[in-house]
């Protein structure tokens, strides 16, 4: 099975994504990774965001951030 890789930036952690990562760790269907810098530093002053399998998903609350990767992730499936 193909599990879908989720990426944060610490920096943006830090603003507030922690929240939404802690959530998705608990999902086991999800690989969840951080990494220092993402090089989207514009979308990662500006709101929350994650990639998704490669792509950005950016909210405004760590609710809507996972709400909007689940929805990125069922809309995009990998088969």
């Amino acid at each position: 099975m193909i599990v879908p890789i989720v990426e944060f930036c610490i920096s943006n952690l830090a603003n507030g994504a922690q929240k939404a990562l802690e959530q998705l760790e608990r999902d086991p269907n999800l690989d969840i990774i951080e990494y220092g810098c993402l090089s989207y530093c514009g979308k990662c002053a500006k709101s929350l965001y994650a990639l998704v399998d490669g792509e950005p998903v950016t909210a405004e609350t760590p609710e809507e951030l996972v709400e909007k990767i689940y929805q990125h992730i069922e809309d995009n499936p990998m088969f």
